[in-house]
């Protein structure tokens, strides 16, 4: 048995393939701050969702998908010819926001009182909850 679904190696395989034309032959400068995070198919491999991962503002963000969709003709041009696949799958680009959300994450633990700043209160209260309170 193949270790991965067939789905997932023509990911794989368009992942590399739109990474390599990013970093060598696109032009547009809306997409040259972009990377592609991953890649997912539908099961029919009809359908490639594209997770593009861009720093910067919301405009910032707008501009390079909309430069994503204007060159999807050229990239499905260029990329089929190595996926070696009957049909080529069509491409929908999508903004990840997991960098974003992983960010503010640690942004919300750095704030958080590390275990030396928290006073005994905040303790007891744990301690109450538990059945297993040392001083029973």
């Amino acid at each position: 048995m193949k270790p991965y679904a067939r789905a997932e190696r023509v990911s794989i395989k368009i992942q590399q393939a739109i990474t390599e034309l990013l970093s060598k032959k696109m032009q547009d400068p809306r997409i040259e701050m972009a990377t592609i995070s991953s890649v997912r198919m539908s099961p029919d491999l009809s359908l490639a969702y594209v997770y593009v991962t861009v720093f910067g503002d919301k405009k910032r963000i707008r501009e390079a998908l909309e430069g994503f969709q204007n060159s999807k003709g050229f990239i499905k041009k260029r990329i089929a010819p190595k996926l070696g696949l009957r049909i080529m799958p069509d491409l929908r680009f999508i903004h990840d926001d997991s960098f974003d959300e992983a960010a503010r994450l640690d942004a919300l633990i750095d704030e958080a009182p590390k275990g030396e700043n928290r006073d005994a209160g905040d303790m007891s209260d744990t301690f109450d909850r538990t059945s297993g309170d040392p001083a029973e």
